[in-house]
């Protein structure tokens, strides 16, 4: 492993950052550590008001364009020790916590890019910005406090795909939608089942999910672009089977058995509700979806006049990462991959990531930032005690990264 380290210097900066534990808001120790590595190298960095750090080079030649790295600090885990293992190919820890590759694969990869250009004074770029964040894993609360009218490049490579290679240029927003339905009417499982007016809540919710897709809505030769998946259904008298479990204070993995078993059943439910999360890196295509949701929900409405009422309503949590008409990022990745005979997977991805953020804003010319998510290395197990790096995979992701750079300067 020493020899390894020594070796490269990029594989020792990674291992370095890696053994340092930056949980979730509690990045503070590995930020002190970027901080002091671009010091030492003289270039200009800070962190920002919530704590994610900022670092830029200047422009060499300024009719060329700047260009914006991003990646986060932080790591699924706690502060435990992280003890890192070469295994082949393999970096890894002894499987008693992750290992952060995702992402400081990222991190390191965008230092070593900036302390390299830094010292080739024969290079025209158009300057270099780079962004490190806190709290992706959770809440995306570091990427959210960025100020982005204080960035000035246009195009983002958001080094955060699992597999060296993928060049993804949509994703998915996430959107909760949830439906309720009261009956107007409750009664007793006996004496009042043969009254046509008291319909049960929970049979109701069962009819109107039946109608409701499932499933992916919209796809194309990237892949799926609006999917909806059904996420719980709520009907009937919950409320004592909730009681007896806060009182036993049972285990999470016996509430649902606790709820069946508990929950009443000699009352004709008048509450019931189905929550369902929306991805879609379409913003047309979602609204469609809902729009149907909408009209489902209508013609259950009008079937039940007067007997059962539903609603429906959705908050978006993730706004969508669209495909931009502009392919600038795209064209140069392909002739970086063709330089250095890698090929490229060029796709959507259905999930969030900082990209989401970024395509949702402007710059500081007021002109709508156009983020990719990139791979630079083959990522095993993610957010697991088995996550796993191939470093020689990152090796050669690290050279895609530069020769990127080059061509974008081009």
């Amino acid at each position: 492993m020493d020899e390894i380290r020594k070796g490269n210097k990029l594989i020792d900066l990674f291992c370095t950052l890696v053994e340092i534990p930056s949980p979730s808001l509690k990045e503070e120790k590995v930020t002190k550590k970027i901080l002091e590595i671009f010091k030492e190298n003289n270039i200009y960095a800070r962190t920002d008001e919530y704590g994610n750090v900022i670092a830029k080079l200047d422009a060499t030649d300024k009719n060329k364009k700047s260009l914006l790295l991003s990646s986060h600090m932080d790591v699924v885990g706690d502060d435990s020790p992280i003890n890192i293992k070469f295994n082949g190919n393999i970096i890894e820890t002894d499987k008693t916590r992750t290992l952060g590759a995702d992402d400081k694969a990222g991190v390191a990869a965008a230092i070593m890019l900036a302390c390299e250009i830094s010292k080739d004074k024969n290079m025209k770029h158009g300057g270099l910005e780079i962004i490190f964040t806190r709290d992706e894993e959770q809440n995306m609360s570091g990427i959210r406090n960025v100020k982005m009218n204080e960035i000035n490049s246009e195009y983002v490579l958001v080094m955060d795909a699992d597999k060296l290679g993928q060049v993804q240029i949509s994703g998915a927003s996430y959107t909760k939608l949830i439906v309720n339905v009261k009956a107007l009417k409750g009664g007793h499982s006996g004496i009042d089942i043969d009254d046509k007016t008291r319909l049960n809540a929970a049979k109701l919710i069962a009819e109107l999910v039946n109608n409701i897709p499932q499933g992916v809505y919209k796809k194309d030769e990237f892949g799926v672009i609006t999917s909806i998946n059904l996420g719980v259904i709520i009907g009937g008298g919950i409320e004592t089977a909730v009681d007896n479990i806060k009182e036993s204070n049972l285990s999470s993995n016996k509430y649902f058995d606790c709820i069946l078993d508990k929950a009443i059943t000699n009352v004709i439910n008048i509450k019931a509700g189905a929550a369902y999360s929306i991805r879609s890196s379409s913003r047309e295509f979602e609204k469609n979806l809902i729009d149907e949701i909408k009209d489902i929900v209508s013609e259950f409405n009008k079937k039940y006049t007067g007997l059962a009422i539903a609603e429906v309503e959705s908050s978006t949590h993730l706004p969508p990462f669209e495909k931009s008409s502009d392919e600038t990022l795209v064209e140069v990745a392909k002739r970086a991959g063709e330089n250095l005979n890698l090929n490229l997977d060029i796709s959507s991805f259905h999930a969030g990531a900082e990209t989401h953020i970024y395509a949702n804003n402007k710059n500081k010319h007021g002109i709508t930032l156009k983020p990719t998510l990139v791979g630079l290395a083959d990522v095993y197990n993610m957010h697991s005690a088995n996550e796993q790096i191939d470093y020689k995979s990152y090796l050669k992701g690290y050279e895609f990264l530069k020769e990127f750079f080059k061509v974008f300067n081009s």
